[in-house]
């Protein structure tokens, strides 16, 4: 992954960080990495929690950043939020998967998908 990319999502990550928590969001973890891969952030919404994948774009004319997400990268944070729940002792809690969408630019467009996937665990 180039530089330039590496910049822009950092920049999604915290641009989504903090629109979640003016959301009410509270944010618990961010870049949590395990062997089976990463989630960009974990929070608590209310008594769920939430594991969330922040994909951003400088523009939206090859697709959505929502459409860049695919089977094999929900597959990935199924794993690792499976991993996050075991130690951490929350196997019984509410928990569910959101997708934020950043486009930047000179109106910052900021959109969340609430349960935007289902646990996939092969």
């Amino acid at each position: 992954m180039t530089g330039q990319r590496l910049s822009l999502g950092k920049k999604g990550e915290e641009i989504a960080r903090r629109h979640l928590e003016r959301q009410g969001y509270k944010i618990l973890a961010a870049n949590y990495r395990t062997r089976n891969g990463e989630i960009d952030l974990i929070a608590r919404d209310g008594a769920t929690l939430v594991f969330i994948e922040v994909k951003t774009r400088m523009q939206d004319r090859f697709g959505s950043p929502f459409e860049a997400l695919s089977n094999k990268k929900c597959r990935s944070i199924s794993k690792v939020a499976l991993e996050y729940l075991l130690s951490h002792g929350g196997l019984e809690q509410p928990a569910r998967f959101d997708v934020v969408s950043v486009l930047p630019g000179e109106e910052m467009e900021v959109e969340v998908l609430r349960n935007a996937f289902d646990l996939c665990y092969p």
